[in-house]
């Protein structure tokens, strides 16, 4: 590389690299070592410590041999980068600059007048001169903070993060998206085939892979046209070329396709399997799709495409294999359903709880099952197992996560009647031995080790509507909380303009909600509550717009609640002006935690345990709640739609949030744990500690559970 020459694509990749794996690709020219000035790297250091960050041994050796221009362009957009991702890229300016001290030394009229005043006069933020507001004097930041190690990376091993993405085994979020998209647009071409896999299994995810190559020029159809084996895989393409919906949970409206696009559409089509009883399954958007491709016009090229557009358009007669399967359930033939299901073994597995209730004959669906087991989906065979392993327990809800972009929990009253136990250990058995078979053929672990605590944290079987966050996790995991006897939520976003629509006065409520052991309401701390007068928790005074970006904070000091009989906290984000989040410039919460929170800053980056971008279609937003007995912090990331008959806080919408509360600490979901030990029994020897081991899998070392993109792809094949 040229002393001069600054790769501003790498730097960009470098982005995508560090928020994802905490590492940076460097290109070191070995002929001139440690040619970087000590106090300029020196410097970086000290700034990105603030953050919360340092370089890794490795790292700092290979950033010396750059020069002073690659560095330069390198930290700036570095200290950039890890600004966003804790949040610090902002300015925080709460009503009440002096808290949390001034809030709890306030009393309560002084408190309902400044909140009066500030109604009345709508002034902003940066208006404020009032001494009533007037920050108090704060002692210096004096805690040790843990800082996260930048590690050195390589373009061999982003590539492949990008490529396990690609061939994750489950749906992932627009930022993954964003991120493959970007890496194949700015990508060389011989590259773009290394983080191309010969299969993509999640078949969301060839829709949307496969569009970003066409707009891109960057695949023949030699390359795309193994990816495609069902009429749903061309109508998700279809629907990503739209900029739709590739889960198809909603309706999208087609874009006109030129000629050559048709074409390829309806070629892909063609050489599908079964095409016609796959459409009818989305019968009102292929017709709306055929009004577009217009198949007559190729029916000599494509007849079987044609044919399946005629029988959808003129509702002719067609019998489907879910027809049928409908029918044997209606007359409890189990003898039918065994012979249909065992043609195609996922849907075998999902139905197998209900074949099993409506016969007499288990011992038959169970032998059934056995044989076609090993063809079942490594994902639907683990919720398979784990809804077997627990199908007996007492419990008054089931919770589900309905196919969508919005992270949405629905719970239902749990009326399964009981299974005999010995069927479902026999289920489970099943499962498990089909599991480890198929585990066995994957490369040898070696010695391994497998952390207890993997047992706190889910499989990521569907990211589709995960947010940003700095640390992502899966919904319903539970992560250590950080030392310290406070934990300080905030919150921040902003109004202006969005695709050149002006947003108008946007407000934006931060609300914690406390709740005891048995989930009864204990107290909630928002605008409407400042501070409590049982235990120590206070909100820093409600902002009601944000021209140049509001921010609220809630300090809950947890002996103190614990004490008073509390456990639960939900915590909550509320848009009193109605805005849905994915229409604001910019909203995002997260939380830090102090031993001490009157010292140093308010904000204090290098304090945040983690930040998530709320950017979901919805006007409420639940992004943790916390088990302050078991000091465990529950990742949620889910959202809920406004009351009409309420305004939009916490009060109108208690009953919502109770109900997100007590589906989220009552999921029963396969964890990494069960996942990762059946790997090792399978291509393993497992040992008792990490020193013993060649593979690892723990929280904080090894394969992590933040190694989602890893997991995905290798370990869900």
């Amino acid at each position: 590389m040229n002393n001069k020459d600054v790769n501003y694509s790498n730097i960009k990749m470098n982005s995508i690299y560090v928020r994802r794996a905490g590492k940076l690709m460097i290109e070191p020219d070995q002929q001139r070592v440690h040619r970087l000035p000590k106090n300029l790297l020196a410097t970086v250091l000290k700034n990105i410590e603030s953050l919360g960050f340092t370089f890794s041994n490795e790292l700092m050796q290979a950033l010396r041999t750059l020069s002073e221009e690659q560095f330069t362009a390198l930290a700036e957009q570095l200290v950039r980068d890890l600004k966003v991702m804790v949040g610090a890229h902002v300015k925080y300016k709460p009503m009440y600059a002096g808290f949390p001290e001034q809030v709890m030394e306030a009393d309560e009229a002084e408190l309902y007048l400044n909140a009066v005043f500030y109604y009345l006069t709508h002034h902003t933020l940066g208006d404020f001169e009032s001494s009533d507001m007037a920050a108090g004097a704060r002692s210096p930041f004096l805690e040790q903070t843990k800082l996260r190690i930048i590690d050195l990376g390589s373009k061999q091993a982003f590539q492949k993060l990008i490529r396990q993405l690609i061939e994750a085994n489950g749906s992932i979020s627009d930022t993954d998206k964003k991120d493959i998209k970007h890496a194949l647009k700015h990508a060389d071409p011989s590259d773009v085939e290394t983080m191309l896999p010969e299969e993509i299994p999640f078949k969301e995810n060839v829709g949307f892979v496969v569009a970003v190559l066409l707009k891109y020029e960057l695949a023949s159809m030699e390359r795309i046209g193994n990816y495609f084996k069902t009429a749903s895989d061309v109508l998700r393409l279809a629907v990503s070329w739209s900029e739709g919906d590739v889960s198809l949970a909603t309706a999208t409206p087609f874009r006109k396709f030129k000629r050559r696009e048709r074409r390829l559409l309806l070629s892909l089509l063609e050489q599908c399997g079964s095409i016609t009883e796959d459409m009818l399954r989305y019968k009102d958007r292929w017709i709306r799709l055929g009004e577009i491709l217009h198949p007559s016009e190729y029916k000599l090229r494509y007849p079987r495409s044609q044919e399946a557009f005629d029988i959808l358009r003129n509702n002719k007669p067609f019998t489907t294999f879910n027809g049928s399967i409908e029918l044997a359930f209606q007359y409890r033939n189990i003898w039918s359903l065994i012979d249909l299901l065992s043609q195609r073994p996922g849907e075998f597995a999902r139905k197998l709880d209900h074949m099993l209730r409506i016969t007499e004959h288990e011992e038959y669906v169970l032998l059934a099952f056995g044989e076609v087991a090993g063809q079942v989906s490594t994902p639907v065979l683990l919720q398979v197992r784990q809804h077997f392993a627990q199908r007996n327990e007492a419990s008054k809800m089931r919770v589900f996560f309905p196919k969508g972009n919005v992270a949405k929990a629905v719970g239902i009253p749990n009326e399964l009647p009981e299974l005999d136990e010995a069927v479902c250990q026999e289920v489970v058995q099943l499962c498990e031995q089909a599991l480890i078979t198929r585990f066995a053929e994957f490369p040898s672990l070696g010695k391994t080790y497998v952390d207890e605590q993997l047992q706190h944290y889910l499989v990521p079987f569907s990211q589709r509507s995960a947010s940003k966050a700095l640390r992502t996790i899966v919904r319903g995991s539970r992560i250590p909380m950080g030392e310290g006897d406070t934990i300080r939520f905030f919150s921040w976003w902003k109004e202006g303009e969005v695709d050149g629509t002006p947003t108008g006065r946007v407000d934006i409520d931060l609300s914690a909600i406390m709740y005891d052991k048995n989930w009864n309401y204990v107290e909630h701390i928002s605008y409407t509550n400042l501070k409590s007068v049982k235990y120590k928790a206070v909100h820093s005074g409600d902002i009601v717009t944000a021209p140049y970006g509001a921010s609220e904070f809630i300090d809950l000091h947890i002996p103190s609640i614990v004490n008073y009989g509390g456990r639960y906290v939900v915590t909550t984000l509320h848009s009193f002006t109605s805005h849905p989040y994915c229409n604001l410039p910019e909203c995002f919460a997260g939380w830090m935690m102090r031993k001490k929170p009157g010292s140093g800053e308010i904000y204090e980056p290098s304090t945040v345990e983690n930040k998530i971008d709320i950017t979901a279609d919805t006007q409420i937003a639940i992004p943790v709640i916390l088990d302050l007995v078991d000091r465990t912090i529950i990742w949620t990331d889910l959202a809920l739609t406004r009351y009409p008959d309420y305004y939009n806080n916490v009060e109108g919408n208690r009953g919502g949030i109770l109900l997100m509360g007590k589906a989220m600490t009552s999921l029963r979901k396969p964890h990494l744990y069960d996942l990762f030990m059946m790997h090792a029994k399978a291509r393993g020897e497992l040992v008792d500690t990490k020193e013993q081991a060649d593979t690892i899998y723990a929280v904080d070392e090894g394969v992590t559970p933040y190694d989602i993109e890893q997991i995905m792809a290798e370990y869900l094949a």
